[in-house]
């Protein structure tokens, strides 16, 4: 196989990070299955038109249900608002198109449970979004502690703060509307902790968690693009259905324990996303504000010289690194998704299923509802409830 050709579904702020993705696997990766940009999707014919020839895909379309059926295209990418990836997930499915799906999966988990069943019922690949576990240092992290390095693991603890909705008065974009996002900082940016801490600890044993919506209400917006958006304070508001902010805590089947923060309304906070590990051996520090580093710890260091050093996991050794810049030269968010593609793109040509992939979807949807309940009902939640 030498290349892959692609269908993407969505042409906003996911839409740019993929369509960039696909085109930077070509030069930095040339071993790799090339993937091949065939077709933008939209609802907006001007806009995905824009964004078509903007991004560099070679024709676009607004009718999906007609893309995921033609036969010149392998691949579906879905990034429109969540409430879409249901629908357009079976029916790609179905057309036995190989998927690589945004997360959330689905709004809930029965959605996502009948779109990993439909998916493996057709035999296709099949891929979600978390795109945060394709840092080369959180790879560095997954490689310590799967080697034993850290000793046993007792904490896990993470946080993911924004303050982009603090103004009161900035409009109701669709992430604050349950029957669009599904939920609100715990679906968008507690997914992320979530499926960080199942990658990097292993599976969730029981939660308990609080959740709070701080504004009830906002503007209506006139229009939207990503996370920016634009209204009129004088216009009729609408109510936030999502939360603003979430905290749980874990215990995970290993015995180790966690503690999990979202929130929009982290005054400071542009995009925090961070987590330590704390084992028997030693520890971890990881915020994607500075990607490329990994603080680091070891209990048996000389005394005279313990504590926390900083890993510049830019080097041939640590994963993806090699194929980018000299040692030292540091890569961006922008990358994460392009290692994400080369996984999807390898496991197609080895005849298996990418990691992370619906799998990994359903089990992070059932974490979250499992604090969802556990939030309604004042109690810990365990998993087993979720089956």
């Amino acid at each position: 196989m030498s290349s892959v050709r692609v269908g993407m579904i969505g042409y906003k702020f996911m839409g740019k990070a993929h369509s960039n993705a696909y085109r930077s696997v070509p030069m930095f990766f040339p071993k790799t299955v090339k993937p091949e940009m065939a077709v933008i999707c939209g609802r907006d014919p001007k806009g995905v038109k824009e964004a078509q020839e903007q991004f560099g895909w070679q024709e676009s379309v607004t009718d999906w249900r007609e893309l995921v059926t033609r036969e010149d295209i392998d691949l579906i990418d879905i990034n429109a608002p969540s409430d879409a990836h249901k629908e357009i997930a079976i029916a790609a499915a179905q057309a036995g198109k190989h998927i690589f799906c945004e997360k959330p999966l689905a709004l809930n988990l029965k959605d996502s449970r009948e779109m990993l069943e439909t998916a493996e019922s057709a035999g296709i690949k099949h891929m979600i979004g978390f795109n945060y576990r394709f840092s080369p240092a959180v790879q560095l992290a997954k490689d310590l502690v799967d080697s034993g390095r850290l000793g046993k693991i007792y904490h896990f603890r993470a946080n993911f703060l924004q303050d982009w909705i603090l103004d009161p008065e900035f409009p109701l974009v669709w992430r604050l509307q349950k029957e669009i996002a599904g939920s609100g900082s715990h679906g968008d940016l507690g997914a992320h902790l979530i499926d960080m801490a199942r990658y990097l600890v292993g599976e969730f044993k029981e939660v308990i968690g609080m959740s709070e919506t701080f504004i009830k209400e906002r503007p209506i917006a006139s229009e939207m693009t990503g996370l920016t958006a634009k209204g009129n304070s004088n216009t009729e508001k609408g109510p936030v259905t999502v939360d603003d902010a979430t905290l749980f805590l874990a215990r995970f089947e290993s015995g180790a324990i966690g503690s999990f923060e979202a929130t929009r309304f982290a005054a400071g906070h542009r995009s925090t996303n961070s987590f330590e590990i704390n084992g028997s051996l030693g520890s971890v520090k990881f915020d994607f504000e500075r990607m490329n580093e990994l603080e680091v710890y070891f209990v048996n260091d000389a005394e005279d010289v313990q504590g926390f050093r900083r890993v510049m996991a830019t080097d041939g050794v640590h994963k993806y690194a090699e194929a980018w810049w000299p040692t030292g030269h540091p890569i961006g968010f922008d990358h994460t998704f392009t290692h994400e593609v080369v996984e999807f793109m390898n496991a197609i040509e080895e005849n298996r299923q990418p990691v992370p992939n619906f799998h990994d979807g359903v089990a992070c949807q059932a974490v979250l509802e499992a604090v969802e309940r556990s939030v309604e009902e004042r109690r810990w939640v365990s998993l087993s409830e979720m089956s």
